[in-house]
């Protein structure tokens, strides 16, 4: 991707979410039941969407594409990569604006709650992944185990999302739409809760073009140092 199309994701990002924050503190209503508590509804869901969806979809989708021998990059292995480590970041903003949001409406910052301790797990199971890359020095072995961890992972993802149906949890049902697809936000509520999951999700792909740009200059500087020791090297084989 070219540089001016990451400034383009860059500056739709702060639009975006700029716009997110003016409707969300000063254009929509304060709820019945929640009050002003309620302006977490622009920011929480819209954290979850990117971590558990967008982010880890991303990862899973370039890992499989590496797994698969027509389709095998050490690009795609980059990405998959980049996407993980955002990942992480938004599922520790998802526990941690979760948290804010049930201290007032639980009473506790912290249950454990099927969608919470789920999220939490796959989150774990992020840092677990993290933590794989950097045990192995092959490159082809690094990402073959790293993909094959990521495919694995993802069965966490089903649980989380219907952790809410398959049991009773403190935890409230879908955001915007009911299990009959009826809406459960309007109006302004409503359009602020859609620009803030496309901001976030523009967020996150501004952020996934810079770090697999960042990922692939490092992996060319260690590609021309490997082919500058072995140049070396031969010179002192014909010496």
């Amino acid at each position: 991707m070219t540089s001016k199309s990451s400034r383009w994701l860059g500056w739709s990002s702060v639009v975006l979410l700029s716009v997110t924050a003016v409707m969300g503190l000063w254009v929509t209503p304060p709820d019945v039941v929640q009050g002003d508590l309620v302006r977490l509804l622009y920011v929480h869901p819209a954290l979850a969407w990117v971590a558990l969806y967008v982010s880890f979809g991303t990862a899973v989708v370039a890992a499989g594409l590496y797994l698969w021998p027509r389709t095998r990059s050490e690009q795609m292995d980059r990405v998959s990569y980049c996407a993980m480590e955002i990942s992480v970041v938004f599922i520790a903003l998802t526990l941690v604006t979760g948290s804010i949001w049930g201290r007032p409406t639980w009473g506790v910052w912290w249950a454990w709650d099927a969608r919470l301790t789920s999220t939490a797990i796959l989150g774990v199971f992020e840092v677990a992944y993290l933590a794989l890359r950097r045990a192995n020095d092959d490159p082809d072995t690094r990402a073959r185990r790293s993909g094959v961890f990521v495919i694995l992972t993802a069965v966490n993802v089903p649980i989380i999302h219907f952790s809410v149906i398959w049991w009773k949890t403190l935890h409230q049902g879908a955001s915007v739409l009911t299990s009959t697809g009826s809406l459960n936000v309007h109006g302004s509520m409503l359009w602020t809760m859609l620009i803030s999951f496309v901001g976030f999700t523009t967020l996150f792909f501004w952020f996934l073009v810079r770090r697999v740009a960042l990922e692939s200059a490092r992996g060319a500087r260690q590609h021309a140092a490997l082919d500058a020791a072995l140049e070396m090297r031969r010179r002192e084989g014909v010496g």
